[in-house]
């Protein structure tokens, strides 16, 4: 379960110097940090093989993918977070001096788990859909063949679809690529993470 840090306010700073030094990852919403569970194999799998499938190049246009350990800052919230996969059109845009935290994903992937699912769907999309350059929000559940998309509009609305089966293809909005589950899942063993959450 999520768990908090014994102080009840912290500044961007002190956040930023105690992530440092820090042997697991916390996230931070607006002063508070709050610890972040790991992920388990299967989520790291499905991660790993959307990565591994998405092309560094669409059109001659060139992307960055990150995963897991590149910091999102969320200036309008004032929120640092990890999404599980980012990627960025052109070059990262970075706040601060070092390259440690970007600005501008224009998709996020977020693989599901039973303690983080809520809030990924709900205040953390809040978040997101703050950035500018955000048009894409993939949320991938790891205990079945399901994915739900939202794709940002013209009038700011966003609009859902979602995929599920084993035959099923994730076909994104803001790029011309698209991945069957069959790639998606690759490897992940479903009963495995039933029994791990048990």
């Amino acid at each position: 379960m999520i768990s908090q840090t014994e102080k009840k306010h912290y500044t961007t700073d002190e956040y930023l110097t105690l992530e440092e030094k820090a042997t697991e990852k916390h996230e931070y919403r607006d002063g508070e940090i709050v610890f972040m569970t790991g992920g388990t194999t299967n989520h790291n799998q499905i991660a790993l093989n959307f990565c591994r499938k998405f092309p560094l190049t669409i059109k001659n246009q060139d992307y960055y993918i990150y995963i897991n350990d590149v910091r999102l800052w969320i200036a309008q919230y004032r929120v640092y977070t990890y999404p599980d996969v980012m990627v960025i059109k052109g070059k990262p845009i970075y706040e601060g001096t070092g390259t440690i935290n970007v600005t501008n994903p224009l998709i996020i992937v977020e693989i599901l788990s039973k303690s983080t699912q809520d809030y990924d769907r709900t205040d953390k999309f809040t978040y997101y859909r703050s950035i500018p350059e955000f048009q894409e929000y993939i949320l991938i559940d790891q205990y079945r063949f399901y994915v739900a998309q939202y794709v940002k509009q013209e009038d700011e609305k966003w609009l859902f679809n979602d995929y599920q089966g084993e035959e099923a293809v994730l076909k994104l909005a803001s790029d011309d690529f698209e991945i069957s589950f069959q790639d998606l899942y690759e490897r992940v063993d479903f009963q495995l993470e039933e029994k791990s959450e048990n």
